[in-house]
């Protein structure tokens, strides 16, 4: 059996999981809704929030995606590894004719894919809404950046849980593992930024100033979230924290390309 067709069995299987009863709401509610109070001309935000275009809404909207989106990658594949070792399947898929690294791509391909399906059908729902209260659509480059980003965000938060539910050695730490890495990218991320410049002798007292957007960008390289930022930054010209494109396009291909390396030989090396 293909990488392929195997990873469209799980991505099956995941979707008519039971939890995603809980994890269809959740994505609804964040993208959906926040797409709608965005987009609405009379709507009263903050004075460092400013909507002139459909993409400063899907912009701005991507902090709720983050919330909401990757905490459903982590709920989707908690268990892709850990449930079938503990219940003794993982050592009969294993000892199918099927090459290990296939195995491996297909676990990735599959969870990910029950994860990213929701969230783009969700996403163009959210692009009728934006059409509907503001007129007007997103070009076809900032739609491909922004629908990029996603998926490369999803995948490398599917790949890390994996690899976490690879090595834990019960489903209870492989939720503790993946929620506690979602945690640390996702709500901390900006207390150790913080840190970080105190220590490189740059005053937080103004996180607008000059010296802390550098630090803040620099450290959003080695962040899933700071880079899906960093790449949805691009289209947009009244921003710039002195990063060069190739430089984020590196850091994406590195998270893209490391933790999916490691969860493959973890699981060449796998004894169930």
């Amino acid at each position: 059996m293909s990488a392929v067709r195997l990873s469209i069995h799980i991505m099956k299987e995941r979707l008519t999981a039971g939890r995603m009863m809980v994890i269809w709401p959740l994505l609804a509610i964040f993208i959906l809704f926040s797409s709608w109070g965005l987009s609405d001309p009379k709507a009263n935000l903050p004075a460092s929030i400013v909507i002139d275009s459909a993409y400063d809404v899907m912009f701005v909207s991507t902090a709720f995606i983050i919330f909401s989106a990757t905490l459903g990658a982590v709920l989707i594949s908690f268990d892709g590894v850990s449930r079938d070792r503990l219940s003794g399947v993982l050592e009969i898929k294993l000892s199918q004719p099927i090459k290990r690294p296939t195995f491996a791509r297909a676990l990735l391909l599959g969870h990910w894919g029950a994860i990213f399906l929701p969230v783009m059908i969700l996403n163009l729902v959210s692009l009728a809404i934006i059409w509907h209260r503001l007129g007007e659509l997103p070009n076809l480059e900032e739609l491909f950046i922004h629908t990029l980003g996603t998926a490369l965000l999803l995948f490398w938060y599917t790949t890390i849980q994996l690899l976490a539910s690879s090595w834990a050695k019960d489903l209870g730490s492989s939720v503790a593992i993946g929620l506690g890495v979602w945690m640390i990218f996702t709500l901390l991320w900006l207390v150790l930024t913080t840190v970080v410049a105190g220590l490189s002798g740059v005053g937080v007292e103004d996180l607008n100033s000059k010296d802390y957007v550098r630090i803040d960008a620099i450290m959003d390289l080695f962040s899933p979230n700071g880079v899906y930022h960093h790449l949805l930054e691009m289209p947009l010209s009244d921003v710039d924290r002195g990063m060069s494109p190739a430089l984020i396009s590196l850091a994406a291909i590195l998270w893209s390309i490391i933790p999916a390396y490691l969860f493959q030989r973890r699981i060449e090396r796998l004894h169930p």
